[in-house]
């Protein structure tokens, strides 16, 4: 969900009148000519510096600290490289696409600007669509260069993307559509299905060992009701990040942390284990999220305060399958809830809202005070007014990196966890 105030219907469909009367009706025209379009510069220095910050814990991580095989170590040097390639073609199509988006009038408002000069600039939007883009042409040329026609991860990595591709799609079709939230939960239902036929990975849980004396089980198959499981978990990685929106950057800026937090969760479980198969399955996942992370960055160059450009649905939805998709097949679906804190407490918290028991505005957003440049929270119930409440007014700015902050609390949490219960909890 991008901050926008969509133009108005009458606004785009009145036309003046025809100069004409025995020609042809004149089109409207609505939207200002490619060549009156100029995006705001990228803020590469912000990115390069979290790109370096990211890069240089990874790769101590992967050869230095660990013991990493050397062909795996070459594959996930791969994937970086072609990642970082991504990252340049995204920032490079971004002003591209927007200049066409914007055209055929998809733009909108930023609302916490409201009242201001930039609240009434034309902002393009669906912007998410050039991210996941660029992001499955590099995971498949990744494929080619990681994997063989015999590999067993071959038909996984294929659902993978088929679900990503699907999503994108759907949440593209919600970006012009604007179909209701009732249509939006049930998207992700037929997106996950091609994931759903191609998995054949296990359908056990592993009893925490202090409930195995009481349970009387170590190991328990939940068959039919694990994939069940699996279904709710893409539908909400899907729609939590849509849900905690509604800031200049936001919506990337926790997919980049969350990103990066499975990167290093996936890194230490390949290093501390000797198991063939169990590396492969967080391979894989390293192999979806360096792709997802960079093309983010990409667009986060353009989303981040203040904003050239809108995400979107596309990007929300994209953004979710992804994640979904490799903490299924990588099997640590517990770790990536860990990881969805914010976004579980925002979903709890907004649940008598977005169910009907209190009502609901179209969007659940501060108020803006043009005097200020502030925002105030609002009764609306959402970790965003809910911050302003609790921790007093504040810029849109200072806003997101709180919440960004919070969320990258909250992955250290769960890295902290997964030490303390350690050979206890399981």
């Amino acid at each position: 969900m991008a901050v926008r105030r969509r133009p108005s219907i009458p606004n785009q469909t009145a036309a003046p009148p025809n100069p004409d009367p025995g020609g042809d009706p004149q089109p409207p025209n609505t939207a200002p000519s490619l060549d009156q379009f100029s995006l705001a510069p990228p803020k590469l220095g912000l990115i390069l510096s979290v790109l370096a910050l990211f890069l240089i814990p990874f790769f101590y991580l992967l050869f230095v600290h660990y013991q990493v095989e050397s062909d795996l170590r070459y594959y996930i040097s791969i994937c970086v490289a072609l990642s970082l390639v991504g990252f340049v073609f995204t920032v490079g199509l971004i002003p591209v696409a927007a200049r066409y988006l914007l055209r055929r009038n998809m733009f909108g408002y930023d609302i916490n600007k409201r009242g201001t000069p930039q609240g009434e600039v034309k902002v393009p939007e669906t912007l998410g669509i050039v991210t996941a883009i660029v992001f499955l042409v590099v995971a498949i040329v990744l494929q080619l260069c990681t994997l063989t026609a015999d590999s067993d991860w071959l038909v996984e990595y294929n659902a993978a993307l088929a679900c990503i591709c699907f999503m994108t799609l759907l949440g593209f079709d919600d970006d012009v559509l604007d179909v209701p939230w009732r249509v939006k939960l049930a998207l992700p239902f037929f997106a996950s299905l091609p994931l759903m036929m191609a998995y054949a990975g296990h359908t056990s849980i592993i009893i925490p060992k202090p409930l195995v004396p009481y349970v009387g089980l170590s190991v328990l198959d939940l068959g039919v009701i694990y994939k069940v499981y699996m279904i709710l978990l893409v539908i909400f990685c899907t729609n939590s990040i849509n849900i905690h929106a509604g800031l200049n950057g936001l919506e990337v800026g926790q997919t980049v942390v969350i990103s990066f937090a499975v990167l290093i969760h996936n890194l230490m479980q390949i290093g501390a284990s000797t198991d063939i198969d169990y590396k492969q399955a967080h391979a894989f996942s390293i192999y979806i999220m360096w792709p997802l992370l960079t093309t983010s960055l990409g667009l986060l160059a353009f989303n981040w305060y203040p904003s050239s450009v809108f995400v979107g649905d596309t990007y929300t939805y994209f953004a979710g399958m992804s994640l979904a998709v490799v903490g299924i097949l990588g099997h640590f679906s517990e770790t990536l809830l860990l990881f969805f804190l914010p976004q579980i407490l925002n979903f709890l918290y907004s649940c008598p809202q977005l169910f009907g028991f209190v009502h609901c505005p179209r969007h659940r957003l501060p108020r803006f005070d043009t005097q200020t440049g502030l925002l105030t929270g609002t009764n609306d119930m959402n970790l965003v007014n809910l911050f302003l409440r609790l921790f007093g007014r504040c810029t849109e700015k200072s806003l997101c990196i709180r919440l960004l902050i919070f969320q990258a609390l909250s992955c250290l949490m769960c890295f902290g966890l997964r030490y303390i219960l350690a050979g206890w909890y399981k």
